[in-house]
């Protein structure tokens, strides 16, 4: 039995692809900085992809921004104020939009902060990432951590609806007490919300090809159980696999991932995932990758689009999903995949028998043991 689609919530991505320097782990679409960033051409070049993407927003708002990197911050105020302000005028935000932009330390400035606060922007997400001097050198990170305490003092001192802090762990040689000393600098800080994410290393980067010495899985296990332990005695409740947050600080835009919601990207390799109810379609995007490529006008913005296919749906669904903590909801699932729930519960019997799911007639549930081995639970959707 399939079901009609419904429309889901709406989100924007917006990407700047320059930094000051690649970081030896990054895997996202990134470049080192030379010379001046070309703020006019690019910010006029978004604008046009996201005119070019209006027939997918059926009529919907905008619930949440995010201005991801690279490092947005890079950018002046000047040429955010133009963004927001050309993004106001093609599409309707909604009253309470959450609007993040991700910034480096080492770009960090008060004055200029201050200025992209004006311009719209109501999130930060800092990306500090350690507080110790020779981790962050390892990481190939601009700033120490001085810089990164203060980038957090100053934020909290903005008039922003919330604020995120990047902490990595699992680091280089990082033993437990390492790791929780990390932890418990960034909760002094007193954030609104903490993303605490393990190092992986991913292909095609400096790390891939000179891989450090990281901590074995028994030391990983203990570091997570231990901050886990901090972070909850702090205050901060965990909503998904990596993130912590205080009461109503939880992520909207990345929450609208996770729940398989419509999101449209703008900028050079920026993803959109948008669903069409009357075409009973679901269909993903990516733009032009190298920012040469992307701000030659006589190019197409779209490199390529495709539909996810029907028996992907349930996959897709529930990779995002479960990155969640809270329960599924089956009425979720049936409206933004157009599948049966009966026919899911039915993947999923494998998981339920190995305790890693539970369900009642309302939801599905990761187990404990479910979100420890996540990866074998969507294993068992491809048998």
């Amino acid at each position: 039995m399939t079901y009609p689609l419904t429309l889901p919530p709406l989100s924007l991505y917006i990407h700047i692809p320059w930094c000051i320097q690649k970081c030896p782990y990054c895997d996202f679409n990134s470049h080192k900085l030379t010379g001046d960033v070309p703020e006019a051409s690019y910010v006029g070049r978004l604008l046009e992809d996201l005119r070019a993407d209006l027939e997918w927003v059926q009529e919907r708002e905008i619930r949440s921004i995010f201005i991801g990197g690279g490092t947005p911050s890079v950018l002046s105020a000047a040429a955010i104020q133009q963004l927001m302000d050309g993004v106001r005028a093609t599409v309707t935000l909604s009253s309470d939009c959450e609007v993040t932009m991700e910034a480096n330390p080492g770009t960090f400035e008060t004055e200029k902060f201050s200025a992209f606060v004006a311009a719209g922007i109501n999130r930060l997400s800092i990306g500090i990432q350690s507080l110790q001097k020779h981790q962050l050198q390892r990481l190939g990170r601009i700033h120490n951590p001085q810089q990164a305490k203060e980038a957090a003092r100053h934020a909290s001192q903005l008039p922003l609806a919330s604020f995120n802090l990047d902490l990595m762990h699992g680091l280089p040689d990082q033993t437990v007490e390492m790791a929780l000393d990390d932890l418990r600098q960034v909760i002094a800080l007193n954030p609104p919300h903490i993303s605490w994410y393990q190092l992986t290393i991913e292909p095609n980067t400096l790390f891939a090809s000179q891989p450090p010495e990281l901590p074995d899985d028994d030391t990983l296990w203990e570091i997570y159980q231990q901050g886990h332990k901090l972070l909850e005695a702090a205050g901060y409740h965990q909503y998904e696999v990596s993130a912590y947050a205080k009461p109503s600080h939880q992520s909207r835009h990345n929450k609208n991932y996770w729940q398989y919601g419509d999101y449209l990207g703008i900028g050079c390799g920026a993803h959109s995932k948008v669903t069409l109810p009357q075409q009973n379609k679901i269909l993903r995007c990516e733009k032009i990758k190298h920012p040469k490529g992307y701000l030659d006008l006589t190019k197409a913005l779209r490199y390529q689009l495709k539909e996810v296919a029907i028996d992907d749906r349930m996959f897709e669904f529930f990779m995002n999903q479960f990155r969640l903590l809270e329960p599924v909801s089956k009425h979720n699932f049936e409206q933004t995949t157009g599948l049966s729930a009966d026919l899911a519960s039915e993947h999923l019997r494998k998981a339920k028998s190995l305790d890693l799911v539970t369900e009642n007639t309302q939801h599905w549930c990761l187990t404990q043991q479910g979100h420890r081995f996540l990866n074998s639970v969507l294993d068992t959707l491809l048998d």
